[in-house]
């Protein structure tokens, strides 16, 4: 099991940037891909980023759905416990409730089985 808790959602203005950071707890975190997802009003959930199990390093790979590939970085430190996501050239799509989510033996793609989610960080982007 593993528990979840983002931070470092806020305001910002289109062209700017801001770096969520996410948590978790728990003693088999090197077992899971983790990603985030963002939900705007209105709209459903979607898979915004994701990072496999050794993330960056030899083997390791990241994903990102098309309209955030350039602008955002996902990254992990396994000896913390902590994913993040930089976002840079924000724009008011980029604006919703941003969640991060932990998926056993997973890839860290956009088709895992997410079972563990964190409480969600808003993020609001004003043009």
């Amino acid at each position: 099991q593993v528990q979840l808790v983002e931070s470092g959602g806020g305001s910002v203005q289109a062209g700017g940037s801001l770096r969520l950071s996410c948590i978790a707890s728990g003693q088999t975190y090197r077992n899971y891909a983790m990603a985030w997802f963002r939900q705007a009003p209105g709209k459903e959930r979607e898979f915004v980023a994701g990072i496999s199990r050794t993330g960056g390093s030899t083997g390791g790979s990241t994903s990102y759905r098309d309209s955030v590939k350039g602008r955002f970085i996902i990254s992990r430190d396994n000896a913390k416990k902590m994913v993040y996501l930089q976002m840079n050239s924000l724009n008011p799509e980029d604006t919703g409730v941003y969640y991060c989510a932990a998926d056993f033996l997973g890839r860290g793609d956009g088709g895992g089985r997410y079972d563990h989610w964190g409480q969600g960080t808003q993020v609001t982007v004003s043009s």
